[in-house]
């Protein structure tokens, strides 16, 4: 359990002298127009010892995944002259990589020493041949993708002025047991961890706001309870026990709460209760059959989704029940509402066809925008940064999870193997 969280204890940062320079700076290095920046990514370079082939192809691998997944770059192919250069200001010709059309340039090298892995890594403003960001990172070899994905948070973080998501966790729920099991894996689908094993039916993770903790509905006592587990111990304590359904539980934006869905007195209603179960509130009084609430940011209002209306749509209320009103209007069955890190939308399924195709719309309901379109798609959940979103789609037979950018280009498929891996949720930075 603790070694896919030894990089939040072990991995140490030392800035460099040249550091991110100040926001503005950053409008320096934006292409003409609307044009991508075209970022070239050297290959890592050994700064002491003999040269690593692995470890070079492991972090260039992390930092190409990560920058095309991005959106501001095109990922250029590199010159075959550039493995022989240095990675500093005067160890390199800047001319190279103007002729090869880039804009901005990744330059990173390695040491390994023992079990010991230190990396550095350089970002280049490659017109004006300014460096924009330079970090070092130490680590163990099992942090060295991390490491890499920290980097290109930093990289966001200098075009962009926000720090990137790719060091961050996604939890889902996979059959690769024989059962439906909850595991967790980097965003980009390497280094899966198994976290339930209880050889039932697990369902609907979610994180808590710090990321420690998850909460879940399982079967495991025969009726689907919610439970809450720490990451770090593996800790697991039953939150509720009532008789009926308690499904898709979410945690408030201050930690403390979770909104979710229970049947407990008849049909399944929206609820709120405190994150140890003890403090209970129902906030939707219909015959209706109302589920998946999902909190705003600012934890003041709740997206849900009810069949009042005959077919299952989309509303928000206010946190406390009051102010009940529709947001989706068009298509006959909306469900799995999410909102946006940000608070400026909100993702949802809609069913067309014989499947579902995923959309985001304004919390004011303007600007109703499908994302998907191949296969069926399901269970839309955004990065830490409100930029991206991971999915679980069918498109390929087997249900497996996807991210994408916010407006659905870049969609990619990440996890891996022969099992249904579905129902994904993004877990905050750690």
């Amino acid at each position: 359990m603790y070694r896919f969280l030894s990089a939040i204890f072990f991995l140490s940062t030392l800035l460099l002298p040249a550091l991110l320079p100040a926001q503005e700076k950053y409008l320096e290095v934006t292409a003409p127009g609307n044009r991508q920046l075209q970022l070239s990514i050297a290959a890592p370079v050994a700064l002491g010892g003999a040269a690593q082939a692995d470890v070079a192809n492991e972090m260039r691998d992390v930092f190409q995944f990560d920058m095309a997944l991005a959106g501001p770059f095109a990922v250029l192919q590199s010159p075959v002259a550039e493995a022989r250069s240095g990675i500093r200001s005067g160890e390199f010709d800047f001319a190279v990589w103007r002729a090869a059309g880039a804009d901005m340039l990744i330059k990173s090298g390695y040491t390994v020493s023992g079990q010991t892995v230190t990396i550095e890594c350089r970002l280049y403003d490659v017109l004006t041949q300014k460096e924009l960001a330079a970090k070092r990172y130490s680590g163990g070899r099992q942090d060295l993708r991390r490491m890499a994905h920290t980097f290109s948070d930093d990289v966001m973080a200098a075009v962009t002025g926000i720090r990137g998501p790719f060091t961050s966790k996604i939890a889902f729920v996979t059959t690769k047991s024989g059962n439906k099991e909850i595991s967790l894996m980097d965003y980009d689908g390497h280094n899966v961890l198994r976290l339930t094993r209880n050889g039932s039916i697990n369902l609907y993770p979610d994180f808590s706001p710090n990321g420690r903790e998850l909460i879940f509905t399982s079967y495991k006592k025969r009726n689907p309870d919610l439970y809450r587990r720490e990451l770090f111990s593996g800790t697991e304590a039953r939150v509720t026990n009532y008789r009926g359904t308690n499904i898709s539980g979410t945690y408030a934006p201050d930690g403390n709460r979770i909104a979710l869905s229970m049947s407990k007195d008849g049909n399944a209603e929206i609820y709120i209760l405190s994150k140890d179960g003890k403090q209970l509130a129902r906030l939707t009084h219909t015959d209706a059959i109302e589920v998946t609430p999902a909190w705003s940011p600012d934890g003041t209002r709740i997206a849900f989704v009810s069949d009042r209306l005959g077919k299952p749509q989309v509303f928000i209320m206010d946190a406390d029940g009051k102010n009940v009103r529709r947001l989706t209007t068009a298509g006959s069955y909306n469900v799995n509402p999410r909102w946006s890190p940000r608070g400026d939308r909100i993702a949802y399924c809609r069913q067309m066809g014989g499947g579902f195709q995923i959309f985001s719309i304004n919390p004011d309901g303007s600007d109703d925008t499908q994302l998907t379109s191949d296969g069926s798609n399901e269970h839309p959940r955004w990065s830490p940064d409100g930029r991206f979103l991971t999915f679980s789609s069918k498109r390929g037979g087997r249900e497996a999870i996807y991210v994408m950018r916010a407006d659905g280009s870049g969609q990619v498929k990440v996890s891996r193997g022969p099992a249904s891996d579905s129902q994904p949720v993004w877990s905050p930075r750690w």
